[in-house]
């Protein structure tokens, strides 16, 4: 992805955030200037728990239709005794979240607000570890129990949410309108946690074509020294 790009989305985030009265931590609307102005030291767990901004397209090239806008709030780290995680979320209407699974992590996933918040599941086919196409899934929506087909889809309106065990298959995307969608968890590790169906980057490469408008959590060790 282009930096500009990157901007641009961090623009609309904030923005819809604005629009929803959700607060962000005061770092969150740190610049460059401010990072390199900063006690390193002080920020660590900010640092090593890898919270704030995060803009993926999974290397595929084509965010509007593959991608995640996202903010960790809260996250386990080295510095901290944490076993749990939060996430907010921009779901774009018709942006696709690729079919993945965490092989450690159970999370819930919480329309905030917005339009219909469409999430796909299949199971995991234990022999092949792709995506078991026979299977019903038993699922919570909102502390309810529920079966889905495979490939199902479950959609959340606003303040329903999806409980997603570990080593489930989901996919999500947005129908009429963004979602402003949270994600309350076990602790994230986004850099060995993530199984996706097809091989695909976590985190974008960037052409560095403006200075970024706020770093993201993958730009810290490249910015920060000590980082």
């Amino acid at each position: 992805m282009k930096r500009s790009e990157i901007n641009q989305v961090l623009a609309e985030f904030k923005a819809l955030l604005q629009r929803a009265c959700f607060h962000l931590p005061a770092f969150a609307d740190y610049c460059l200037a401010d990072w390199q102005q900063a006690d390193l030291v002080a920020q660590q767990e900010v640092l090593d728990a890898r919270l704030g901004w995060d803009v993926t397209d999974f290397n595929l090239n084509d965010f509007a239709q593959c991608g995640l806008t996202l903010f960790t709030i809260r996250n386990q780290s080295s510095t901290n005794q944490k076993p749990y995680a939060e996430k907010i979320m921009m779901v774009k209407e018709g942006q696709v979240t690729p079919m993945h699974y965490h092989w450690k992590k159970m999370e819930d996933i919480i329309n905030r607000g917005g339009g219909t918040l469409v999430i796909r599941l299949y199971r995991r086919d234990e022999q092949t570890d792709l995506l078991d196409e026979m299977s019903d899934i038993q699922v919570a929506v909102d502390g309810q129990q529920i079966t889905v087909q495979a490939g199902g889809l479950v959609k959340l309106k606003p303040g329903q949410s999806i409980c997603l065990t570990p080593l489930l298959y989901h996919s999500f995307w947005a129908e009429d309108g963004v979602v402003l969608a949270g994600e309350v968890s076990m602790a994230n590790d986004d850099l060995t946690d993530n199984r996706f169906l097809a091989p695909l980057g976590r985190f974008s490469q960037i052409e560095e074509d403006e200075p970024p408008l706020h770093l993201l959590c993958s730009d810290y060790p490249q910015y920060l020294s000590g980082a």
